[in-house]
């Protein structure tokens, strides 16, 4: 019996130890892909920044935007970059280019479906599209009226804008496009 007893408590230390290395994996924060680019070792990195037009928002104030083209082992990549001041740092959003394209289609799509939303009068409804980094960009509908935002950082409070016209952030994106396309031209 005490065999069976001492059998027992081990099978159940040993399946608690597995789980809960399980749940360590789990809770450790994924790497977005300019985390993954800008930390290589062994290698030299370089970053350079292009400046764009802010980006106004909802109840005044700015939020700074610019290109930022990293180089690292030969290969060249380019985020936009768009950045909240806040009282404890500020936020950031850094969208790659094959994922700014992505944010540019939906745009579109979202945008197609917002006065269908609106005239529906939902006490609230929310839709937006989200990338693998986290970034979220869509609307809000509260009270027959609607809001344009962005969240610009996943696991972060605090770093939601909100923006008057969706031409704004459209006119945004695709300036943010076409710097990263003259700037992958060969001269550059």
């Amino acid at each position: 019996m005490k065999k069976l007893t001492l059998a027992f408590v081990l099978t159940i230390f040993c399946l608690t130890a597995i789980f809960a290395q399980d749940v360590k994996k789990e809770s450790q924060k994924a790497e977005t892909k300019m985390e993954a680019f800008a930390s290589k070792t062994g290698t030299i990195i370089r970053f350079q920044d292009y400046n764009l037009p802010n980006l106004r928002l909802y109840g005044g104030g700015i939020s700074e935007t610019r290109i930022r083209k990293y180089t690292a082992g030969g290969e060249t990549k380019y985020f936009y970059q768009i950045t909240k001041s806040a009282e404890y740092g500020d936020k950031t959003a850094s969208i790659e280019y094959s994922d700014l394209l992505e944010v540019i289609k939906a745009l579109k799509s979202l945008e197609s479906t917002l006065q269908s939303d609106v005239s529906k009068k939902p006490d609230y409804l929310e839709n937006k599209f989200v990338t693998e980094d986290g970034f979220q960009l869509g609307y809000y509908v509260s009270s027959g009226k609607s809001k344009w935002y962005m969240k610009l950082e996943k696991y972060s409070s605090g770093s939601t804008i909100f923006i008057n016209e969706q031409s704004a952030i459209e006119n945004a994106f695709n300036g943010a496009k076409n710097k990263i396309e003259e700037l992958k031209k060969p001269s550059n």
